[in-house]
């Protein structure tokens, strides 16, 4: 009977315990109550379960990488995950997916910046590989004067598997061929190489 009083009030662990020592007793003694123990032990599994989804759904979000803060005064690892407008990455990864990133400060020589997000929405359905590739690549533009220097765009689109994971924001960095960008196209203080 205890069992079942621990299971109905969610304490998982302590229903199961108690359950199979009431169990153990009924069975050893031949007197009844071996259902009641049969039912604690079943709802102090469903409490354990319940109990294990909710702490993972709680520790999941809190996991996802953190954005870096821009002032970052000597380059350092981090998950592409974590860039915002404005860091400075250097060097400049090549294509496929990109997970660790080094990002460096936009004062010294660097192969890109960040200089736009996309944001998908959060609650939105994994649109496929492509089409979340086109709407970053949409969002990404350089202005005509950065397109004459050289400049080109470079995006990074959340992968299904990162989107699994909570990513819903596309990356525009702006970059030239080799590299050795200093400054940072934000504020105009960029020096083209």
């Amino acid at each position: 009977m205890a069992s079942v009083v621990a299971g109905a009030l969610m304490t998982g662990p302590v229903a199961v315990v108690l359950g199979v020592v009431g169990l153990r007793r009924t069975r050893a003694r031949g007197s009844r109550g071996t259902q009641l123990a049969i039912a604690g032990i079943a709802l102090g599994v469903a409490g354990t379960l319940a109990i294990a989804a909710v702490v993972i759904g709680v520790q999941l979000p809190a996991a996802a990488p953190r954005a870096l803060p821009l002032d970052v005064d000597a380059p350092r690892e981090a998950h592409a995950a974590q860039l915002v407008t404005g860091h400075c990455v250097d060097p400049l990864p090549s294509g496929g997916d990109v997970d660790e990133v080094t990002v460096a400060p936009c004062a010294q020589p660097h192969a890109a910046q960040v200089v736009t997000e996309y944001r998908f929405d959060q609650a939105a359905v994994w649109p496929g590989q492509q089409a979340a590739d086109r709407r970053v690549s949409a969002a990404c533009t350089l202005t005509p004067d950065e397109i004459a220097a050289g400049v080109t765009a470079v995006t990074w689109a959340p992968t299904e598997q990162s989107w699994k994971r909570g990513d819903r924001t596309g990356l525009c960095l702006a970059t030239v061929d080799g590299g050795g960008l200093t400054g940072s196209f934000l504020d105009g203080t960029v020096v083209l190489p």
